[in-house]
């Protein structure tokens, strides 16, 4: 992986709201060990307080993918969906 940590932020390449962690850690550089819908929802718990001007929105989108990747894990023999009790 190349280091971008220098890079000026870019809203195509380097997005600020993706790079604001206090740890320096980039939202690319964590999702690219997750699949689809878990890394999605990462990426919406990662920019919740940056992007949306309503951060319970992000937590909602996350919350949706987890709902997603909960019913894609049950239907596929993986043991039943898990239902969380925000789903309600």
């Amino acid at each position: 992986m190349e280091d971008r940590s220098k890079q000026p932020f870019d809203e195509v390449q380097k997005a600020q709201h993706y790079n604001s962690h206090p740890s320096g850690v980039e939202t690319v550089d964590v999702n690219e060990w997750f699949t689809g819908n878990v890394a999605a929802a990462i990426k919406y718990v990662w920019r919740k307080n940056h992007k949306e001007p309503v951060p319970l929105r992000d937590l909602k989108k996350a919350v949706w993918y987890l709902e997603r990747e909960q019913k894609r894990l049950g239907e596929a023999g993986y043991g039943a969906a898990i239902v969380l009790p925000m789903s309600r």
